[in-house]
């Protein structure tokens, strides 16, 4: 160890002058914690961009196995120890899924121009009013293409 190491690691500041009981713990907190707890789906659909320039890829039916992500943010309770149940995500997301899984997305209504953008907010707008908390949706429809929506504003 140099001099220079040695010396800086006997400096001690003010915070860590405080003593245990100077220092709060998160059971001594008086409101609760908050966190951003995800469930992840996936589903196959078939889709195509009319609105890419003439001769784009994604001017042609294609399919993908889209994931997507739904995020809730919120106290963590006391009595159950989470934000919400992650059946609850499920249950708000399964009419969702039956809608888009195996489905050809331009056919939907809302999604007649199905880009990853397009199917965050089209999510978010359907999850809304059932997750109190949401505050993202992420859509994958590569391992390496997608989109983080966070509502409007």
């Amino acid at each position: 160890m140099t001099a220079q190491h040695s010396t800086l690691s006997d400096q001690t500041t003010q915070s860590d002058k405080t003593t245990p009981s100077d220092k709060t713990t998160s059971s001594d907190k008086t409101t609760p914690s908050e966190m951003t707890v995800f469930k992840e789906f996936s589903f196959e659909a078939a889709h195509l961009l009319p609105n890419v320039p003439p001769g784009h890829k994604c001017r042609r039916l294609h399919g993908h196995s889209f994931r997507a992500q739904v995020h809730v943010r919120g106290p963590v309770e006391a009595a159950s120890g989470w934000v919400i149940d992650f059946a609850d995500i499920a249950q708000a997301f399964a009419p969702l899924h039956d809608q888009l899984d195996h489905h050809y997305l331009n056919e939907i209504e809302g999604l007649e121009n199905p880009t990853s953008e397009n199917l965050a907010r089209w999510l978010w707008q359907r999850l809304e009013s059932q997750l109190a908390g949401l505050c993202q949706i992420v859509v994958r429809e590569t391992c390496t293409s997608g989109c983080v929506y966070e509502g409007e504003g």
